[in-house]
């Protein structure tokens, strides 16, 4: 869809609990596009659990590797690379700010990305690297059929105010807007789009 639209498109396949297959992902892109300006960590991992007992070793460990360690690592591989102006974007979620029963280890990587995002943020503030987060709230996508018990799925997204789960391209100009120039004046901060599930209420 990009290179339709006249844009240039680098595809790769990687395991971002691996620190090693972010950095040759960072090195692959700079050798194609010669810079880095942007850095979006968006990939995730989540398994719901009615029981909290019934979250295994492996789960968690997979959990906490994809959705906090793989954000680490990629913005480790990027940084050398990055420069005044850059952003880096990540993606939280509005249950690691008021938790989700059936997503305990999931709901504690959000929480960690949200510290992670708003610590960075202070740390890179004198290169002029901002560092932001966005938290959505229920998002339709092939993770929900494929993780969340039926009758979840069934009503999912109805318990915000808008009464209807989100799109997926109804994040993107928030994720557009921390990327940008727009934002130039925002760093550290968590960009809530959860039509209408606020973290206060």
């Amino acid at each position: 869809m990009l290179e339709d639209r006249g844009g240039r498109c680098l595809l790769i396949k990687a395991d971002v609990r691996d620190a090693e297959a972010c950095r040759m992902a960072v090195e692959q892109t700079i050798s194609e596009f010669g810079a880095l300006d942007i850095l979006v960590n968006n990939a995730a991992y989540q398994k719901a659990q009615k029981d909290f007992l019934d979250i295994s070793d492996e789960q968690l460990e997979r959990t906490f590797q994809t959705n906090i360690f793989g954000y680490f690592y990629m913005a480790r591989a990027a940084l050398p690379h990055l420069k005044a102006g850059s952003a880096i974007v990540n993606s939280g979620s509005i249950v690691g700010l008021v938790g989700n029963p059936m997503l305990v280890d999931y709901c504690a990587t959000k929480g960690a990305i949200h510290a992670f995002t708003k610590s960075l943020a202070l740390n890179l503030a004198d290169q002029q690297i901002r560092v932001n987060c966005v938290a959505p709230g229920p998002v339709w996508t092939p993770n929900i059929p494929g993780t969340m018990p039926i009758e979840e799925v069934e009503n999912f997204g109805h318990e915000v105010a808008m009464k209807r789960p989100g799109q997926p391209e109804e994040l993107a100009p928030a994720y557009v807007y921390l990327a940008c120039d727009d934002s130039s004046f925002v760093t550290g901060a968590i960009l809530e789009v959860t039509g209408g599930k606020l973290s206060s209420g």
